[in-house]
């Protein structure tokens, strides 16, 4: 990747993940060798330490407050003009930042990027039709148009952060970091990404994460 007009921070929140943090990290350097690259860390095995051993900045959030306080936590701790925020656990592109970053050079507030152009073959069945009701009811509820509110592969100004006002507690907190700012007339892109099989145990809780995800979108509804 060429040197970009702003600095660059990628985040990720980890809870045990040692056993891919190593491999993911090797892959963002590939793309932005010079970026930041922030974890917050909740973990009881040594992802903590594996990641400061490879130069990563760490932040350690214990005892675990939960998904939402960490990337929260991870936002606000970047030091970079443009954060972008992806998941430790081989399941996204590292190669797709240098799209994120040249759409926010572009002029763009918040580029998201989506596993949902079609289907991914990593992605279970059931989830990927509970993604497609979130986005449909994103469209119908909050007015913004959306193929994946669940994703964790964004990139945001480090301003919009900044000034956003956006509520850490409770699960989905990427559904308000998308819908949210949408809303207030922040300027948007989506872009399509691969999603590959994960390293390791996912950390889903269906039923938690469906109430939190349908109490943000009527959060940020259209009010006529």
């Amino acid at each position: 990747m060429s040197d970009s007009e702003f600095a660059l921070s990628v985040v990720m929140i980890t809870l045990n993940e040692e056993g891919s943090i190593r491999s993911v990290v090797e892959q963002i350097r590939q793309v932005v060798e010079k970026s930041e690259i922030l974890i917050v860390d909740s973990s009881s095995d040594r992802t903590a330490e594996i990641a400061s051993q490879i130069g990563c900045r760490v932040i350690r959030q214990l005892p675990a407050q939960g998904y939402g306080p960490a990337l929260g936590m991870a936002l606000k701790n970047a030091t970079g003009d443009v954060v972008v925020t992806m998941d430790c656990d081989n399941t996204y592109p590292a190669q797709a930042i240098t799209r994120l970053v040249k759409e926010i050079e572009a002029g763009y507030d918040l580029v998201s990027a989506s596993r949902l152009i079609s289907r991914p073959p990593a992605m279970p069945l059931s989830n990927y039709l509970a993604n497609l009701i979130f986005a449909k009811l994103a469209g119908i509820v909050c007015g913004v148009k959306t193929t994946d509110v669940h994703t964790g592969m964004r990139a945001y100004r480090k301003s919009l952060i900044e000034s956003f006002a956006f509520d850490v507690n409770g699960m989905a907190l990427p559904v308000e970091l998308l819908v949210g700012p949408v809303s207030e007339g922040y300027k948007y892109k989506e872009i399509g990404i691969e999603y590959f099989e994960r390293t390791g145990q996912s950390k889903l809780r269906p039923l938690a994460g469906t109430y939190w995800t349908l109490r943000r979108l009527w959060k940020w509804r259209r009010r006529r």
